[in-house]
């Protein structure tokens, strides 16, 4: 029995279909100007860096002002930048020096909420008959004075906080600090508008969107995400700002199911180019106490995940794939080994994704293999949602040894680390102390090792990018998954017309002896990527060595 060569139904090309993006994380990036937080200068100062790695989007977490309650989600101006980070003009130096490279910069849109402190809320709170008193959403109490409903802030706490001033609740999903805006409002949602064609006029290359299944709720109802009017309101958006504009836009939905990316990604309802899913992330959380209580990874689990998207997104809408961003732990420390094989899993999982179907996303320092960080003390955490979750849990009675092994394994703090750059103090971040404390590996973990060693993790994760851009069935071939039972090893197909290829990736530390069935048996190709040795050829029993990957296209007359 020979591999399937059954045609493919194409989809219309998209320029961010073979782009691979780079999230940057600003105040952890690069500190250019040395007062401990790194800065717009400093990503400017690494886009020569970016380049040799070979992507060609940045995805920009906010830089806009901000009291930084959480670390810049809390937005108090949309048009204008934070000034620790820097200056308008160095944002403008930032996209016109990213362009010049041929990257563009997308940047974090968060309007689910905005800043206590933005002019919008200051506003709002003065009077019941404010003009912007609708741009947010207040309730009266309760008879007894109490909030207008039980919801529960996914920061801990009450969804909803008195006013004095005015003797209403407003409603936050998040800090009491990031009143939630109303998007019912026509107003609103046309000053949201119009900020957004005010950066794509600066020649922005698109938009990231924060929670943004969110914005469609129905707070009487306690419905949060996928709210009746959340399509509608993407529709209305994508007319009045980025429809016309050839961009990337892509959308953080916790809530979505396949059928649900659809709605959002599929061209023809021209909502957005694609979304983030979390269910290959969410398998490994507590069904009830979620990721402060870590499930241990199940690799079976995780390939029905990946097969259902992969499968389920085939013809129409587009899969976006990443490990972790600034609010997930560090891969290697997640999914592969950050000890005696942190170099050949670091280099297995980017193989395992990157030829998958979709944008592959890679997070600042995962190029090098970062690893997640254990500070000794709670008090040396910075992240608002592990400080608050912490204090709340250990009141209801978990112990701190639970918890902070949470914090270890799961908490938003390890990808936030200052990026570490070489062997020098604070890993070359920054000449003083940084808001948060370097991980203590960066004397081996360090991009300058990295770009002297020429078998580094840096190097493997610059091949693929460049495959992604020479191999068009690594873009648009059809997925085919194979071994599905195996505990071990997650291996696929992809197909475009008559071209194959197969990857093999062992997930464990252990070496494995896959048997294969007899119609891989014997097949030969050219080995595209391999952490160890290249493999050629197929045999009657594949041994595989600890976390060793490779990708073989097959050649024709096999």
């Amino acid at each position: 029995m020979k591999i399937s060569s059954s045609p493919t139904q194409r989809q219309d090309k998209k320029w961010w279909h073979n782009a691979v993006v780079y999230q940057i994380y600003p105040r952890s990036f690069m500190d250019l100007n040395n007062d401990g937080i790194g800065d717009i200068a400093g990503i400017i100062s690494k886009l020569g860096y970016l380049k040799l790695l070979g992507v060609n989007v940045i995805w920009l977490s906010p830089v806009f002002k901000s009291p930084m309650d959480d670390n810049g989600y809390d937005i108090s101006d949309y048009q204008d930048i934070a000034s620790e980070f820097g200056t308008l003009a160095e944002m403008d130096k930032l996209i016109s020096v990213a362009n010049e490279h041929d990257i563009s910069i997308v940047m974090d849109l968060v309007v689910n909420h905005t800043s206590d402190e933005h002019t919008w809320f200051t506003e709002a709170k003065k009077s019941v008959d404010n003009p912007f008193r609708d741009y947010y959403i207040w309730r009266k109490p309760q008879a007894d004075g109490s909030a207008p409903n039980d919801f529960h802030s996914y920061f801990g706490g009450s969804g909803w906080q008195f006013d004095e001033t005015t003797g209403e609740y407003y409603f936050h999903q998040f800090s009491k600090k990031q009143p939630d805006l109303n998007w019912d409002n026509p107003k609103a949602q046309q000053a949201v508008h119009k900020m957004m064609n005010w950066w794509l006029d600066r020649g922005i290359g698109g938009f990231r969107m924060d929670v943004i299944d969110l914005i469609g709720k129905d707070v009487d109802n306690k419905i949060m995400s996928n709210g009746p009017r959340l399509h509608p309101l993407l529709q209305e958006m994508n007319k009045a700002t980025f429809g016309e504009h050839n961009v990337l836009t892509v959308g953080e939905t916790w809530s979505a199911t396949p059928e649900i990316a659809k709605l959002y990604s599929e061209p023809a309802r021209q909502e957005l180019s694609m979304v983030f899913q979390f269910e290959h992330i969410t398998i490994t959380f507590d069904p009830h106490e979620g990721k402060w209580k870590p499930r241990t990874f199940d690799l079976v689990e995780f390939k029905q995940v990946i097969s259902k998207w992969q499968i389920g997104l085939a013809d129409s809408g587009w899969n976006s794939l990443f490990w972790n961003n600034h609010d997930l732990p560090r891969a290697v420390s997640k999914y592969g080994d950050p000890g005696q094989y942190r170099v050949q899993s670091a280099k297995m999982l980017a193989t395992a994704l990157h030829f998958l179907k979709g944008t592959p996303y890679i997070y600042q320092g995962e190029e090098i293999g970062m690893t997640n960080v254990q500070f000794e003390n709670i008090e040396e955490y910075q992240d608002i949602e592990t400080l608050n979750l912490y204090k709340e849990r250990i009141a209801e009675g978990c112990s701190h040894e639970q918890m902070m092994q949470g914090i270890y394994e799961n908490g938003r703090d390890n990808a936030r680390t200052p990026m570490q750059w070489k062997n020098t103090i604070n890993g070359g971040f920054s000449q003083v102390s940084p808001w948060l404390k370097t991980n203590k590996n960066y004397c081996d973990i360090n991009v300058e090792s990295a770009l002297n060693d020429p078998d580094s993790i840096f190097y493997h994760y610059q091949k693929l990018i460049k495959l992604r851009k020479q191999h068009e069935v690594m873009v648009y071939g059809d997925y085919v998954p194979l071994f599905e039972s195996h505990t071990q090893v997650f291996a696929y197909q992809r197909q475009l017309d008559n071209v194959q290829i197969i990857v093999f990736n062992n997930f464990t530390k252990d070496s494995v002896q896959l048997p294969l069935p007899e119609y891989l048996q014997g097949l030969t190709g050219q080995c595209l990527i391999s952490n160890y040795e290249p493999r050629t050829q197929l045999t009657e029993l594949l041994e595989l060595a600890p976390y060793e990957s490779f990708a073989l296209v097959i050649n024709r007359a096999s």
